[in-house]
């Protein structure tokens, strides 16, 4: 079988909710990623195969397939295809996945994968609660009710019981976030994005512009402190988690061109890394952010890897408990993981977080010189991805 490699990886800034970017158009914000992908490796926009996108929110300006909306945004030619997927939050890393095995399999020579989500212009749970609004139901079936019998599935709940689970009071949470804050704002002072990330102009909901293009995460609190953090109420009376210590709400794109063997020949590209391990596990729906734990031990022993080998491990910071949690069941040196911050500090715009997590592991490695490389996180319903590459 073929091998798949990335090739370029690319990410917008993160922007805050109602911020410098929530006047961009949900398919437009993509298509910015889409073409600037091209650009970077200088190929034929004819020459891409397929672009898969994750989102989260399909509904309104995210309907209707955005993927291939984004196409009908970007500079890429009509006869190029696009599908959308829903992973929840690892829909951008499966939709990776999906396009790592169309060039592995022979397939398709040349896809770009990635995703976006616009959480100013699609709140976040408007696909559940708008049809229920009006009349037309919920996703939760009475089979689902039958065989969770009066459980709440919510990620906020799943966050408080991963926390009581391994132990993990507020201040360690409240600490995990100051540090990512730091690390955040150390990264985009020494220019650690700077390979990753696309400037964009400015666009706000009201119509405002501003001279000069977005080229940092608008999210990161670099005079965040202790106290600041500590002070942020409780999202639930008597629990751990606030919005200090969960991650923002954002918008972005993001996106990985990937291509096998042939398509580096026929392309004339050079390879950034190899997607060596590919995995995806469900597991508890209900604590539902555990399954990072499981899938990375999974992984692991699919790749013939140790924890000990992996140079740089992203796990996203849906909340503070889980890279805490995830820490302390797998043993892993805390120094190795998102070295440069997570969503905490730099936002979580759901279905583009799969690819920006790639795309800062992919740049990292090399800025580190690095070899392997590991991302996973949860994903609503009990789901996590993980994914393993190479540094080439």
């Amino acid at each position: 079988m073929a091998e798949a490699f990335i090739v370029a990886a690319l990410r917008s800034p993160c922007g805050r909710r109602n911020g410098r970017l929530s006047g961009w158009h949900p398919a437009e914000l993509a298509a910015q990623v889409i073409d600037a992908l091209v650009a970077r490796c200088g190929i034929d926009p004819a020459a891409v195969d397929d672009v898969i996108l994750g989102c989260v929110g399909q509904v309104g300006e995210q309907a209707a397939n955005v993927a291939r909306n984004a196409v009908l945004a970007s500079s890429l030619p009509e006869s190029v295809p696009g599908t959308t997927v829903d992973r929840q939050c690892g829909s951008s890393q499966q939709a990776l996945h999906f396009a790592a095995q169309a060039v592995m399999s022979g397939t398709m020579d040349c896809v770009i994968a990635g995703g976006v989500e616009s959480m100013s212009r699609v709140p976040m749970g408007l696909p559940m609660e708008l049809p229920r609004q009006a009349g037309f139901g919920h996703y939760l079936s009475p089979a689902i009710a039958a065989r969770y019998p009066g459980a709440e599935f919510s990620q906020f709940t799943g966050a408080e019981r991963l926390a009581t689970k391994y132990g993990l009071a507020k201040p360690a949470l409240d600490a995990w976030a100051l540090q990512s804050h730091e690390r955040a704002a150390a990264a985009t002072r020494d220019g650690a994005f700077a390979a990753e990330i696309l400037p964009l102009a400015v666009r706000r909901a009201d119509g405002t512009t501003e001279a000069e293009p977005l080229a940092h995460d608008e999210g990161i609190r670099a005079d965040a402190s202790a106290e600041s953090i500590a002070g942020v109420r409780l999202l639930r009376e008597g629990g751990s988690i606030t919005a200090a210590n969960a991650s923002q709400i954002a918008d972005g794109a993001s996106g990985v061109l990937v291509v096998n063997e042939r398509g580096l020949r026929a392309l004339g590209l050079a390879p950034l890394a190899r997607i060596h391990t590919m995995t995806v596990i469900g597991h508890d729906p209900v604590i539902m952010l555990e399954a990072p734990i499981p899938a990375t031990a999974a992984a692991l022993q699919k790749a013939g890897l140790a924890l000990a080998d992996i140079d740089c491990f992203e796990v996203n910071e849906a909340f503070a408990s889980v890279p805490l949690a995830w820490l302390q069941a797998t043993g892993a040196d805390p120094a190795r993981l998102n070295v440069h911050g997570g969503a905490i500090a730099l936002g979580h715009p759901l279905g583009a977080s799969g690819t920006r997590l790639m795309a800062t592991l992919v740049h990292t490695l090399r800025r580190r010189g690095g070899r392997w490389g590991l991302q996973t996180m949860c994903e609503g319903g009990g789901l996590a991805n993980v994914t393993i590459v190479e540094r080439l």
